[in-house]
């Protein structure tokens, strides 16, 4: 198993549970989510990343070269539990129609059905534990019969209370809002019968990039119930994959170093009747670029994907009370789907809980900008309640659909390793950014709705800033990758099966949202977990 994030932690158990000897093989150092914690409270800038061990020899996702016109602006960690140690902790599902997105005219379909990974959508939500209320998503995506998740739905907050009150059945764009409760991995109140793991969830405002309570799931939680037939090695960077004439992958290379800051590192091999590639989207197109691998294709690296994020923020006409609990408990499901999907992309809008935090930086921001204008002491704390208990963002994810063009390659540029370091190709559609401006719109009238005062400003200088018929707009990256070894149902335009095994190489496996041909307008983590238990079910049967 390459890497032990997500994918490869979820797959890893369910093998070992069924008596395989597996050996991970992680490029990253190990995890003490302790020191996580304390690095995080006192680290001078609260960054998605700084509280996170880094090496010279594995960086992550800042050693990427990007080449194309945009960035895809996603971030992710090379580490022992990968991104999903700091990932948001939302989990929704796609839904029916995003299983087949070429029937709308744009991308790629999948080889399976919403149907078909149904079942393993439920599993998943039992082995992460999953807080959500059933009847409340049956409202917009057919959830099993008698189905419950393994806890109870959170709460909402006084933000998503004060929202659902002034939009509930208002029309915009021709679509009823409705306000949903969105499906967390992370500790509520269990059903009958399950038993969480950490404890309940506390409120506290850094689910990204780490949870003080332990209440929010990442592939540790997974790695604890590893039984004794699954090895962790941490530090050790995968970098070639040896094949026979036939085809099948025999020797696995890779670099082992001990060191944070160098790249002094030793070289070994190990044999393997299967490999499992579960490190990336962007890792995995690289690793096997380099071997030269799965690629008869021309695909391995092509179709990359990420969600163009387009944040608005505004103040409500009173106190709301942000800064306090998940960064998103509810959302508005309207604009994922329908016929107008065929003319702009779809989008999915969160409501964020945590100001203007991701949006403009609140609230440092708001401080520094007091200060500058003079304020101090009692004047300026009474200034910044003012500002920052009114402010809420939102946040509204919009599909990008699989392009060949837009892919991963090796650069040049060389690692602290000697690797070569991917290179990111990546333009914005036009169905993108048509997607994108809906969306702006969508949320000008949801701002007039709740009477809230608009302080959304994308400007000429800011990263990532464009104009679209004549509209100014600006996107921010989700973290999401996606589609660089790419599903499908023949080897001559797909580089895995709908088992997420290579079709040149029989005991080789590429897993996680690589596979995904299309990523929709959901949090891509329960879809590739979904998958990751699919595979497992599928080797322990083929290989048994």
């Amino acid at each position: 198993m390459v890497g032990a994030g997500f994918a490869g932690s979820l797959i890893a158990k369910v093998l070992g549970d069924n008596g395989f000897r597996v050996l991970v093989l992680e490029a990253g150092a190990g995890h003490d989510p302790g020191e996580a914690v304390e690095r995080y409270r006192t680290a001078p800038a609260r960054t998605p990343l700084v509280p996170f061990r880094r090496t010279a020899a594995a960086p992550s996702s800042d050693y990427v070269v990007d080449t194309g016109p945009h960035s895809v602006a996603s971030q992710y960690l090379r580490m022992n539990g990968g991104t999903g140690t700091a990932w948001a902790g939302l989990t929704p599902r796609m839904l029916p129609d995003d299983f087949r997105t070429a029937d709308f005219g744009h991308g790629r379909s999948w080889p399976l059905s919403y149907d078909d990974l149904e079942p393993h959508y439920r599993a998943a939500e039992w082995e992460i534990g999953v807080a959500a209320d059933a009847d409340e998503q049956r409202q917009h995506l057919p959830v099993a019969d008698g189905y419950r998740y393994p806890m109870h739905a959170l709460p909402r907050t006084f933000l998503d209370e004060a929202i659902a009150s002034a939009v509930d059945g208002q029309r915009v764009d021709g679509r009823e809002l409705l306000v949903v409760g969105t499906p967390q991995a992370r500790n509520g109140v269990p059903v009958d019968g399950y038993r969480p793991d950490g404890r309940l969830c506390a409120g506290f405002a850094s689910c990204v990039p780490v949870c003080p309570e332990g209440a929010k799931y990442t592939p540790h939680r997974t790695q604890k119930r590893w039984p004794a037939t699954v090895e962790l090695r941490t530090r050790c960077v995968v970098n070639r994959l040896h094949a026979d004439e036939s085809g099948r992958v025999t020797k696995v290379g890779y670099q082992r170093y001990e060191d944070d800051t160098t790249g002094a590192h030793t070289r070994h091999e190990v044999e393997a009747d299967v490999v499992v590639l579960a490190a990336h989207a962007v890792e995995n197109a690289k690793l096997l670029l380099l071997s030269g691998l799965a690629n008869s294709s021309d695909q391995v690296g092509r179709n990359l994907m990420g969600h163009p994020v387009l944040l608005t923020w505004a103040l409500m006409p009173h106190p709301v009370g942000p800064f306090r609990g998940p960064g998103s408990t509810t959302g508005i499901e309207a604009f994922r789907t329908g016929p107008e999907r065929a003319a702009r992309a779809p989008f999915r809008v969160e409501i964020g809980n945590w100001g203007w935090g991701w949006s403009a930086g609140s609230p440092e921001s708001d401080t520094a900008e007091l200060v500058a204008a003079g304020l101090r002491g009692t004047a300026l704390r009474r200034a910044v309640a003012e500002r920052v208990s009114r402010q809420f963002t939102l946040q509204i994810e919009v599909e990008h659909e699989a392009d060949p063009a837009n892919r991963v390659t090796l650069a040049a540029e060389r690692d602290a390793l000697g690797n070569p370091r991917p290179s990111v190709h990546y333009e914005l559609s036009e169905y993108a950014k048509d997607g994108m401006l809906a969306a702006k719109r969508v949320s000008d009238r949801i701002f007039e709705l709740l009477g809230a005062e608009d302080h959304t400003a994308y400007k000429p200088d800011d990263e990532r800033y464009f104009e679209h018929d004549g509209e100014p707009l600006r996107y921010w990256g989700a973290g999401h990758s996606g589609g660089t070894h790419v599903m499908g149902t023949s080897p001559r335009d797909s580089v895995v099966d709908q088992w997420q095994r290579c079709w040149d190489h029989p005991n080789l496996y590429a897993v996680g949202c690589g596979s995904m041909p299309s990523l929709g307008t959901s949090n891509p983590s329960l879809t590739m977990a979904a998958l990751a238990l699919r595979t497992a079910g599928h080797l322990v049967t083929r290989w048994r």
